[in-house]
C-alpha cells in the first residue's frame, strides 16, 4: 500500500547566528560590532499553544496533499478488493447464488391465469409458461444484464436427476414482446458433458452471439437450455451417446422429454415444432442429430458441429436393435421413405483439421446420401477448423445459423 509519509518536518530555525571577525582582520581598525544582536533568545514568539502563524501557513497545504493521496489510495485499494471480492464470487459483490425468475410471476401460473400471466387467445402460437416454476439460480450475469441461471432437474419421464442452465436473451423481458413466446435452442457440449455444460460459460460466447447475430437480422433471439449430457463422468471411456440405452439411465428421453418440458413450464415458448431446435458438438452434435431424426414431430432443426454420425458407445454390446433405433443413418433413410414427414433442416459444420480425420468425409457423406425429401441440409467447412467449440461458435454466424433460424418462427404471439 502506497501513503504519504507521516510528519514532514520544517527547517530547524536557529536563534542567532554569530559570524567571527574573519582571521587577518587588523586590531587597528575601529571597533564596529560585525552583528547586531537579537533581543535575548531571538525574536519574540508567540504564547506556547499557539502555532506560529507562517509556519503554520506553510504545513496547512502538505498536511491537505497527504489526506488527498490517503483518501484517492483508500478509494483505489477499495475498488481493486471489489473487484477481486466479485472475480472470485465472495458477496455481497456477486450476484451469483441470487434467485432468477425471467419475468415470470410467481406460483408459475397457467396460460391466462388470475396470477398476472398475460392471457392469450386459444389460436396464439405462443405459450404461456405452464408451470410449476422451477428454482432457478443466477450462475453469471452478462454485460447486458441478462443471467445465465442452473436449476437442478427431476426428470419426470426420464427418472435422471441432473442440472440445466438456461440463458434468456435481453428482448425476452422487453415489455413490447411480454406476450410473445421464444424460440428454444438446447446447447449440447461435447466430451462427458458432466458435471457441466460448457456453453453455459461466457467464454465461448455463445450467448452474446446470439444477441449479435439477432441484432444483425442473421438469428432468432433464442432463448437456450443447456443441460448435463451424460449422467457421469466418461473417465472410463464410458458415455451414453445422449440415448436410452437399455439398463442405462434414459438420456434420450432426459434431452427431448425432460428438458423441454423445463422450458415449457418456466418461460414464454412456442407451440409448434417451428419454435424448438438443438445444437450440438462432438457427441452433442451427434445427439442433437438424432434428437431431430427421431422427433421431426417436435424439433424442426439442429446445428451439429464436428459430429459423430453413428452410434458407437459401448454401452450399446448386445442392444443391436435399439442401436439402430438411434442411428441417424437409419433414421434418416426412414423418413426419406416415409410419405408426409415432417420437413427438417440440419446445418453442418466441420473444420478441415479436424483430429478425427474420419469427421469430415463421414459428414460429407450423409449429406450427399440423405439431403432429399423432407431433410435438408447445409454444410460448412471451416478452414484450418479443428476439433473444439472455439472454432465452431465464431462459424455458426457464418450460415448455420441463417440456416436454420430462416424456418423457425419467433417471437410470437
Amino acid at each position: 500500500m502506497s501513503y504519504a509519509p507521516d510528519g514532514q518536518h520544517q527547517p530547524y530555525r536557529s536563534e542567532g547566528q554569530y559570524q567571527q571577525q574573519p582571521y587577518g582582520t587588523s586590531y587597528a581598525q575601529p571597533y564596529e560590532p560585525q552583528y547586531q544582536p537579537e533581543p535575548p533568545y531571538g525574536p519574540p514568539h508567540p504564547p506556547y499553544g499557539e502555532p506560529d502563524e507562517p509556519e503554520y501557513e506553510q504545513r496547512r497545504p502538505r498536511r491537505g496533499r497527504r489526506w488527498l493521496i490517503a483518501g484517492v489510495t483508500v478509494l483505489a485499494l477499495a475498488g481493486i478488493a471489489a473487484g477481486v471480492m466479485y472475480h472470485f464470487e465472495i458477496p455481497p459483490f456477486t450476484d451469483k447464488g441470487k434467485d432468477v425468475s425471467f419475468g415470470q410471476p410467481a406460483g408459475g401460473g397457467k396460460a391466462g391465469g388470475t396470477d398476472g400471466t398475460p392471457k392469450q387467445a386459444a389460436n396464439a402460437k405462443a405459450l404461456m409458461p405452464t408451470g410449476p416454476k422451477a428454482e432457478f439460480k443466477n450462475s453469471m450475469t452478462l454485460g447486458d444484464g441478462t443471467h445465465v441461471a442452473v436449476t437442478t432437474l427431476e426428470g419426470q419421464k426420464s427418472g435422471f436427476k441432473g442440472k440445466v442452465w438456461v440463458w434468456a436473451p435481453k428482448e425476452y423481458n422487453d415489455p413490447k414482446f411480454a406476450k410473445s413466446g421464444f424460440p428454444v435452442m438446447i446447447a449440447l457440449p461435447g466430451g462427458a458433458g458432466y458435471p457441466s455444460n460448457y456453453w453455459m460459460g461466457t467464454d465461448l460466447g455463445l450467448q452474446t452471439s446470439i444477441s449479435k447475430w439477432y441484432s444483425e437480422g442473421k438469428s432468432k433471439p433464442f432463448i437456450l437450455a443447456m443441460p448435463v449430457l451424460n449422467p457421469g463422468p466418461d473417465d472410463k471411456g464410458i458415455y451414453w451417446d445422449g440415448s436410452d440405452i437399455p439398463g442405462q439411465p434414459k438420456m434420450g428421453t432426459w434431452l427431448t422429454e425432460d428438458v423441454p418440458d423445463l422450458m415449457k413450464a418456466n418461460f414464454r415458448t412456442i407451440k409448434s415444432r417451428d419454435g424448438w431446435a438443438y445444437m450440438g458438438s462432438s457427441t452433442g452434435g451427434f445427439a442433437s442429430l438424432k434428437a431431430v431424426l427421431q422427433h421431426p414431430d417436435k424439433f424442426k432443426a439442429a446445428i451439429c458441429s464436428g459430429p459423430d454420425i453413428v452410434p458407437d458407445s459401448s454401452l450399446w454390446k448386445g442392444h443391436d436393435k435399439e442401436k439402430a433405433e438411434n442411428n441417424p443413418e437409419l433414421l434418416a433413410k426412414a423418413m426419406i421413405d416415409k410419405k408426409g414427414a415432417p420437413d427438417v433442416y440440419l446445418a453442418f459444420q466441420v473444420g478441415d483439421n479436424e483430429n478425427n480425420k474420419k469427421t469430415l468425409p463421414d459428414v460429407q457423406k450423409f449429406v450427399a446420401t440423405y439431403t432429399k425429401g423432407p431433410i435438408h441440409t447445409s454444410l460448412r467447412v471451416i478452414p484450418g477448423g479443428q476439433h473444439n467449440a472455439k472454432t465452431y461458435v465464431p462459424n455458426m454466424g457464418e450460415g448455420p445459423i441463417q440456416f436454420i433460424s430462416k424456418v423457425m418462427e419467433g417471437p410470437v404471439e
